[in-house]
């Protein structure tokens, strides 16, 4: 038995047995919503997705994410066939025939749609797309800072699979993760390219040292809307902050580090590689710019 956690841990809700599922312009009950073995995303990872969070009844950076969404899918030459305003129209569809109004987490995804034949090429896709807007009742729940581990599996070069894609092709990021639970941590530190520490196998990563935030270059890992806002607070509320390369000498000797996400905001990192990150808690830096994040969103 361990203690593993995730930075997407949340309270139980029963609610979530009984919530209503968008498929393909239709709202229909969790035990009724599935797509076909033939559709693209099943069969190859072919689609792309965002993750949305939802604070006191207003869905927070939805046109940051739906822009995001689009800029995605034009990048693999998928057609959504949709408006940014229908997507945006799906996502509040679903919402009431939920009864959402707060704590609420959506993933929103496209696919290149279903098959013809079981086989690579896109033109074999010529029912598509598929689109699925999956809305549960979600509150983080972390009883602890979380554990890091480094692991050899890198996110790479863009003509390989560019990092700020948000691709339904993950098979990296879970073998990273596996890694990282293997060494006996809850989520995998990633490096770039050349060495620099960069992201997690889920998150973006940040360090505070003597007052300062730092974060990596940007150039290889996801191009966070949460990590984006929070540069944006640390530039607003006067805290030292930069995107940069640094390094695990410069990473163990923190005196602080978290995550960024849309899920879980912003969580604090206790250890990394077994070493303890400043005291192992959340620090001042990482409570004050949660503080400032959730005045940010309402939350």
């Amino acid at each position: 038995m361990t203690d593993n956690v995730s930075t997407h841990q949340a309270e139980e809700d029963a609610r979530n047995e009984a919530i209503q599922i968008w498929v393909n312009g239709r709202v229909v009950p969790k035990a009724e919503a599935m797509v076909s073995v033939y559709d693209s995303g099943f069969m190859l990872g072919d689609g792309v997705w965002e993750g949305i969070r939802l604070y006191n009844n207003r869905w927070s950076f939805l046109d940051e994410h739906i822009d995001r969404l689009f800029e995605a899918a034009k990048a693999i030459d998928l057609d959504i066939a949709r408006s940014k305003d229908e997507v945006i129209a799906a996502v509040l569809e679903t919402q009431r025939a939920n009864a959402m109004t707060t704590d609420a987490h959506a993933r929103l995804m496209v696919t290149r749609g279903v098959k013809t034949r079981p086989f690579q090429h896109p033109k074999l896709s010529q029912r598509g797309p598929t689109m699925v807007i999956i809305m549960e009742h979600s509150r983080q729940k972390l009883p602890r800072p979380i554990r890091l581990a480094t692991v050899p599996h890198m996110r790479g070069l863009p003509m390989t699979q560019d990092p700020k894609l948000n691709s339904h092709s993950k098979l990296n990021c879970i073998l990273a993760c596996i890694a990282a639970e293997k060494a006996g941590a809850d989520e995998a530190l990633m490096l770039d390219v050349h060495g620099f520490v960069n992201t997690t196998n889920a998150c973006n990563f940040f360090i505070v040292r003597k007052g300062e935030v730092w974060t990596s270059t940007g150039d290889y890992c996801m191009n966070g809307i949460t990590r984006q806002k929070v540069i944006d607070l640390c530039r607003a509320n006067g805290i030292p902050v930069y995107e940069r390369n640094f390094s695990l000498v410069d990473t163990y000797s923190a005196d602080e580090a978290f995550l960024t996400g849309t899920f879980g905001a912003q969580t604090p990192v206790g250890s990394i590689d077994g070493r303890i990150i400043g005291s192992g808690e959340i620090g001042p830096t990482t409570e004050r710019l949660r503080g400032l994040y959730k005045a940010m969103v309402g939350a």
